[in-house]
C-alpha cells in the first residue's frame, strides 16, 4: 500500500470509530426519555403484528 492509501484507510477508521464512541457516549449521558406519553395500543390482526391506522393492505 502507498503512504496516499494508508493515510487515507487512517482517516476513515477514525471518522468511522470515533463517530460510534461519540455516539456511544452520547446515548450513556442521555439515555431514553421516560417523561414522554405512552404509545398507542398495539392490535393484532391475524397475526400480521401491530396494525396502525385500521387499514390492511
Amino acid at each position: 500500500m502507498s503512504a496516499d492509501a494508508i493515510v487515507l484507510m487512517v482517516i476513515t477508521l477514525t471518522v468511522v470509530w470515533g463517530g460510534l464512541i461519540v455516539a456511544i457516549l452520547a446515548l450513556r449521558a442521555r439515555p431514553e426519555r421516560e417523561d414522554m406519553p405512552e404509545g398507542g395500543n398495539d392490535d393484532e390482526a391475524d397475526g400480521q403484528g401491530a396494525v396502525h391506522g385500521g387499514e390492511h393492505e
